[in-house]
């Protein structure tokens, strides 16, 4: 039995006796419970500190569970469920009775996805059951992309952390609406509009505020201890001269276009020209910036198209409620 197998069996284990288990996804490390046990679901809300009334996301070994969990699956709803699972996809349902209250914040929806995480996915087909996994941080902070940082902020609130290296992905799944028969967008993530839109065979709706409630959608998300300041892409080395004339120790993201430009701040960070490699590495820049001691964060958000549009609803959520300048 390897290392990596023997892991895996003791965190089918621990799910099995109502612990909590940090497992790797392509997104995030997701702090795990079993679905079915409303204990073990209440404690996640507790280590977290998050509200009850926000739902979690059940996670499957697989599609063709999809129906053990949830009830009137609309076709749309099927046809992206053959296209993107595995994948960064969570489709939002209407609850079917395995799934417990405590799961879904009190709603009649569930938000159900399948990891494309080899690992997550062993984890799951070991269990044999449906395993509910927010991101294995503090509410609102930034979330998990290594095993080492589910450790450094949940400590021994975890029972078990399964390391699967770090998340290829690096930003939330995509979350649709799929309880009728046109879906809409609730949470941009690491499945893209246009992606989507080309299955579906019509346009996508990114509606500002949604009936159905889902993870992400707190003014405030995603957010370092230092404060995120979103300005324009050729405002940002002024903006951040400026705030480090004025006493601030100030984090800059510095965008592709001006990569090689001097700039007066505390810390650096180069956003790389790739979305994908920037969706990648978003937390892990934020969660650097904070390590380096920076009070402001200053950045600019990408062109809202491909996974650029799941950078800027982070960067925005990680601003919190404050205007853009």
């Amino acid at each position: 039995m390897t290392a990596i197998t023997s892991d895996i069996e003791k965190a089918a284990g621990v799910l099995r006796a109502g612990g909590l288990v940090a497992l790797p996804t392509e997104t995030v490390y997701g702090l795990g419970a079993n679905a079915e046990d409303p204990a073990a679901v209440s404690r996640i809300f507790q280590v977290k500190g998050r509200p009850p009334s926000h739902p979690l996301i059940v996670h499957l070994a697989g599609a063709e569970h999809l129906d053990d969990w949830v009830q009137d699956v609309p076709h749309a709803a099927r046809l992206l469920a053959e296209h993107f699972w595995p994948g960064p996809l969570t489709l939002v349902l209407r609850r079917g009775p395995r799934v417990p209250l405590e799961a879904t914040g009190g709603l009649e929806t569930v938000a159900v996805r399948v990891p494309d995480h080899s690992v997550a996915l062993a984890l799951l087909a070991a269990f044999g059951g449906g395993v509910t996994a927010p991101s294995a941080n503090r509410f609102g902070s930034v979330s998990p992309t290594t095993a080492e940082h589910v450790r450094a902020e949940l400590g021994e609130a975890v029972d078990f952390v399964l390391d699967g290296g770090p998340c290829q992905v690096g930003v939330e799944s995509t979350i649709v609406d799929a309880t009728g028969e046109i879906p809409s967008i609730l949470r941009p993530g690491g499945v893209t509009r246009e992606d989507l839109e080309a299955v579906l065979g019509h346009p996508l709706e990114v509606p500002t505020t949604s009936r159905v409630r889902v993870p992400g959608q707190y003014p405030s998300h995603y957010a370092p201890r230092a404060r995120v300041v979103l300005v324009e892409p050729e405002k940002v080395v002024a903006e951040a001269e400026l705030a480090q004339e004025l006493g601030h120790q100030v984090g800059v993201f510095l965008p592709a276009s001006f990569v090689g430009a001097p700039v007066k701040a505390h810390a650096v960070v180069a956003v790389p020209a790739s979305m994908a490699a920037y969706a990648r590495e978003l937390y892990r820049f934020l969660r650097e910036l904070d390590q380096q001691g920076c009070d402001l964060i200053i950045a600019s958000l990408p062109a809202e198209e491909g996974l650029g549009l799941a950078i800027a609803n982070r960067l925005r959520r990680a601003a919190g409620p404050r205007p853009t300048v």
